[in-house]
């Protein structure tokens, strides 16, 4: 603890975001490059070293919160590297997607602002970079099992690297043209910048992880065969099968899903098109679900030049401050927060129909309807009580040229082949069934991530795909692996 007052003395400061009206009109990262690592020592310095850290039981990873933050506090910072990717392959990709549980389990949190947890570990991820503390790590010697990862995104990512650096042959196949699954098409670039990804990828490369792009498994390869080539296979392809909205109207040309939408602006910004088929440009557009995703669909309708953008949640607005009743503290809370997507959408006014930042909350659509050519032109909905139920009085019409669903995803695909070919048993809730080893029903194939959990956040993905990797690795050697596993495959986040 280098400042047994720090947590008294020095106020909460948060990574600057850049003025609205300038990064709305690219799509670099929303952050002032280089107004992080100056104040990002005296944040550490907040950390109070708790004899008993709940940040470390809010992270899935088991991140050593307290443990990096004092080595930032002296500015060590190869050591708090060393510290920080002890547990996380990709605190980079950490440090700016997750909406970070640890935060909301700082002890310091019960009556104060918490520590920037995930400011400092962007800090030590990019400074680590900096510096060449992350230089690729290939294996001693080979084991000369192979193993095949179905996936790319942060799950397939890490259990192939955990795996080839324990001396595995691992290939890695995905279905897109790229690597990365949901952060190169989901996540837009002004959360994350491809760059982060591509240095982890040539990482991974230099260790001797293989990589098999525009390969679906179940249709350009076949899903047996592929297993039988291999020693063992990881199933980690996500949570893609989206949840449909059923409403009159749903037919009408104009209405799409998120990851329709969202891949396509990420590929303008690849430079694979000049301009979005589904640009919202010039049009009405309202987002139909209140999560992360549809705050992702807002950021990026607004960057390219919409007319309107209304985002709609079927919850009604959360408060600013922890219910202790509900959601006490340690647990992660649902609160009014400000993305930067939010941020902008109430700084441009980019909705008037709604109140301040885009959101109308406790609304549930009713219907949508087109013109004579078959287009969206209307959305209809309903403002609803606690129990969703409709108010009277509550309808109103907004209106719709482009409506985005961005209701989440409720497990694996289901009509690539790959579940049906290998026999893959699934649960109720459509995810893929799983023992205690992370074992599917079929011997040497195991499932990780949000194919088998259900749809999740980014720590838990890595947390998934770190665990997988000891199970496999047993599996392969016979004997207990030496690789970390987190997690297990029952373990939740925590609640009241």
């Amino acid at each position: 603890m280098a400042d047994p007052k720090g947590f008294i003395t020095t106020p909460r400061q948060e990574w600057p975001r850049r003025p609205v009206e300038e990064r709305v009109r690219d799509w670099d990262e929303v952050y002032v490059p280089g107004a992080l690592l100056p104040i990002v020592s005296k944040q550490a310095d907040r950390c109070m070293d708790c004899g008993v850290p709940f940040c470390h039981q809010a992270c899935p990873l088991g991140n050593l919160i307290p443990e990096w933050n004092d080595l930032v506090s002296r500015e060590d910072w190869r050591a708090a590297s060393e510290r920080l990717h002890a547990t996380n392959n990709f605190p980079e990709f950490t440090g700016r997607l997750c909406p970070a549980p640890c935060e909301a389990g700082c002890v310091l949190a019960i009556d104060q602002p918490a520590v920037t947890i995930k400011n400092v570990e962007c800090a030590i991820g990019d400074r680590a970079w900096e510096e060449g503390f992350t230089p690729p790590r290939p294996p001693e010697r080979l084991s000369g099992r192979t193993v095949a990862v179905i996936g790319s995104g942060p799950t397939g990512l890490a259990a192939a690297q955990q795996l080839t650096r324990a001396g595995h042959t691992v290939a890695v196949y995905e279905r897109d043209d790229r690597i990365g699954g949901l952060m190169r098409y989901g996540i837009p670039e002004f959360k994350m910048e491809k760059r982060h990804l591509e240095r982890r990828i040539d990482q991974m490369r230099a260790e001797g992880t293989r990589f098999r792009t525009s390969t679906s498994v179940g249709r350009d390869v076949d899903a047996e065969e592929l297993r039988c080539r291999y020693d063992a296979v990881v199933l980690a392809t996500g949570a893609t099968a989206w949840r449909e909205l059923e409403v009159p109207g749903r037919e009408l040309a104009g209405v799409h899903q998120a990851m329709e939408y969202l891949p396509l602006a990420n590929r303008v910004c690849e430079g694979d098109l000049d301009t979005s088929p589904l640009s919202a440009a010039g049009k009405h557009v309202v987002i139909v679900g209140g999560g992360d995703t549809g705050a992702d669909c807002l950021g990026t309708a607004i960057r390219e030049g919409a007319a309107s953008v209304t985002q709609l949640d079927i919850y009604a607005q959360p408060g600013a401050e922890r219910d202790e009743e509900v959601e006490p503290w340690p647990t992660y809370p649902r609160l009014y927060r400000l993305s930067a997507a939010h941020e902008e959408a109430r700084d441009i006014g980019a909705a008037p129909a709604a109140d301040a930042d885009a959101r109308l909350f406790a609304a549930s659509t009713l219907r949508l309807t087109g013109d004579a050519d078959g287009r969206v032109r209307e959305l209809h909905l309903t403002g609803v009580d606690a129990g969703r139920r409709p108010v009277p009085g509550g309808e109103r019409t907004l209106p719709a040229d482009l409506v985005l669903l961005a209701l989440g995803f409720s497990g694996p695909d289901r009509e690539d082949g790959l579940v049906g070919r290998l026999g893959l048993e699934l649960e109720p809730r459509g995810t893929i069934a799983r023992g205690a080893r992370f074992e599917t029903n079929v011997p040497g194939v195991f499932a990780a991530g949000d194919a088998a959990r259900g749809q999740s956040l980014i720590v838990w993905a890595i947390a998934e795909g770190r665990a997988v990797a000891a199970a496999v690795d047993q599996h392969l050697t016979g004997r207990p692996s030496h690789l970390p596993a987190p997690i297990g495959p029952y373990d939740r986040p925590m609640t009241a």
